[in-house]
């Protein structure tokens, strides 16, 4: 808490690619901050225009970041439910 008020973490995506190719950073951040603002940790990355694995996460880091109270936007949960990392989470919840 700071000043009375609760900083809320969120588990994100930053964009990082230039004009029309698209590359985002998996991060953990302050939802306060701007979209490219600074960042708490960077846990993964996510190419949604290339062929393959185009999902990459640190599944810990993840799963410790949601354990603590982090919470993902909307997208970032379908893609974590995608690759089964939400599964994993529940479960040891």
């Amino acid at each position: 808490m700071l000043g009375g008020t609760v900083v809320s973490v969120k588990i994100r995506l930053q964009r990082v690619g230039t004009k029309k190719r698209p590359f985002y950073r998996v991060v953990v951040m302050d939802e306060r901050k701007r979209r490219d603002g600074s960042t708490i940790e960077n846990i993964g990355q996510y190419h949604p225009i290339s062929a393959g694995n185009q999902f990459t996460v640190n599944e810990e880091r993840v799963i410790d970041w949601l354990k603590k109270g982090a919470q993902p936007t909307a997208t970032i949960e379908r893609l974590l439910k995608k690759t089964g990392v939400w599964q994993k989470y529940k479960s040891v919840k």
